[in-house]
């Protein structure tokens, strides 16, 4: 089945001209699946309607989807579901699958770890793959301070045990955070949160001694203001209502996830680690779904040569299998107790050999550059489409983290209604993309850094067009 263009060629253009002469192929590892996309039956197809029926019958109405079509296999930049539908990802199971689906360096190590064995606790006998990957993020986050690193499941899970660290490091217990910020869905981590529905309604109450802050969101500030004028506003207010005595830690994503993809202008996140180095706090990144090359940098905190005191990741880490880590500075890692940090599965030795695996196709790849080459392809064609269409607003972000907020003609209203819409048609023509946001109005877009680039040209036609039509 194919799709008609309605009003798209001057972004075509934009795109195709975007990525002449880059010729990007992946080196290390060809796809064991067709990189095309293809529409065989509607969207979902039968077989995904029949699991579907089967899903609402056994799994907890709770746990929702973005796209209900049941996925059979993926790789590259598409996912392939039963139905023999392929779609082009532009979602990477947010941000996970950063390598690809069943990247061969993954694959073999894990491979090689399943049959050598599966589980131990690290806490009981421990193994070289988890030392491995602690040495791999000493060497690759930044700065050149000694650090030590501890393995969890998940980026919430990370997230606490990062503010678990600052406490005991610093013996205060305020943990500050920022407007439209996602750290997570337990308890603390909820409270971290700010987005009320779905993450929060209903599941209080939360864990005391979280305070918000103003974040720098450059297309909403009421007036122009400098990153570092924005710090200054939130540090004011933390000062003032929380007592700089009193913080443990400052907790921020350098470019926030599900709160929209918003990028604190320049400056704003140097003066936040300066005052935190001021007055004893420390400085957390959640770099859970910026890290790993995702913004063109290994981490998007280099992007202004920050120095965090402790870094969290997660998704990209590990090329699909859950794994999660906080790495810091050495003094404030290991103000934690023998004991005091863990958890029976964290630092699944299956999961460790998956990261060495990733970071190895990371660095074979150049896949920060290639994040680069994606975002100049992405904004431009964005930017194309948004010259024609005011229901645009904002067209931002980095690498190949890109998104556009959407608001109603004539000012800056969001418009969750458009995003929607825009969404369903991508879906039904073999494009999956996200949508986010504190209002719902932002969709953003995490394509695999091994995407050819065909499809990526394929995909942003199909966007374009989504957009003009919506």
């Amino acid at each position: 089945m194919g799709w008609k263009p309605c009003r798209a060629r001057s972004a075509r253009t934009v795109v195709s001209a975007a990525f002449a002469g880059s010729g990007y192929s992946l080196r290390m590892s060809q796809p064991p699946v067709a990189q095309e996309r293809r529409i065989v039956t509607s969207v979902p197809g039968p077989k995904s309607v029949e699991l579907e029926r089967r899903r609402r019958a056994a799994v907890a109405s709770g746990v929702g989807s973005v796209l209900p079509v049941f996925i059979a296999r993926a790789a590259g930049g598409v996912v392939v579901d039963v139905d023999g539908n392929s779609l082009i990802d532009f979602g990477s199971g947010i941000a996970v699958t950063s390598v690809g689906n069943s990247a061969q360096p993954v694959v073999r190590n894990v491979r090689e770890q399943v049959g050598a064995f599966t589980h131990t606790c690290f806490m009981v006998t421990p193994y070289e793959g988890y030392v491995a990957v602690c040495e791999e993020l000493a060497a690759l986050t930044p700065g050149e301070h000694e650090k030590r690193s501890a393995l969890f499941n998940s980026g919430a899970e990370a997230v606490e045990n990062a503010v678990k660290i600052a406490r005991a490091a610093t013996g205060r217990g305020a943990v500050v955070v920022f407007d439209h910020a996602y750290h997570g869905r337990t308890n603390l981590t909820m409270a971290m949160t700010a987005k009320n529905a779905p993450y929060k309604q209903g599941f209080g109450p939360f864990a005391g001694e979280v305070y918000r802050a103003p974040l720098s969101y450059p297309y909403r500030e009421p007036a122009e203001i400098s990153g570092k004028e924005a710090a200054e506003r939130a540090v004011a207010l933390i000062e003032s209502q929380v007592g700089a005595e009193n913080v443990a830690c400052v907790v921020i994503e350098p470019i926030q996830g599900e709160g929209g993809f918003i990028e604190p202008a320049p400056g704003f996140l140097p003066r936040l680690a300066e005052w935190c180095r001021e007055q004893g706090a420390v400085f957390v990144a959640d770099e859970i779904q910026t890290g790993f090359c995702r913004t063109g940098d290994w981490f998007a905190v280099e992007h202004e040569a920050v120095v965090p005191d402790l870094v969290v990741t997660a998704k990209g880490i590990a090329g699909g299998l859950p794994l999660a880590a906080v790495t810091g500075r050495a003094e404030i890692m290991d103000a934690v107790g023998a004991g005091g940090l863990g958890g029976t599965y964290g630092g699944n030795p299956v999961a460790c050999a998956a990261a060495l695996g990733a970071m190895e196709l990371m660095r074979g790849e150049r896949l920060a550059e290639r994040a680069r080459g994606i975002g100049a392809a992405m904004r431009a064609a964005l930017e194309e489409t948004q010259r024609s269409n005011p229901v645009l607003g904002d067209v931002r972000g980095r690498g190949a983290m890109i998104a556009v907020e959407l608001v109603k003609p004539g000012g800056k209203e969001p418009d969750a209604a458009t995003a929607k819409r825009i969404a369903a048609d991508c879906h039904q023509r073999g494009l999956l993309v996200l949508t986010a946001g504190t209002y719902g109005n932002v969709l953003r877009f995490l394509p695999p850094l091994v995407m050819p680039d065909h499809l990526l040209r394929e995909g942003l036609a199909i966007l374009a067009d989504a957009c003009m039509r919506a």
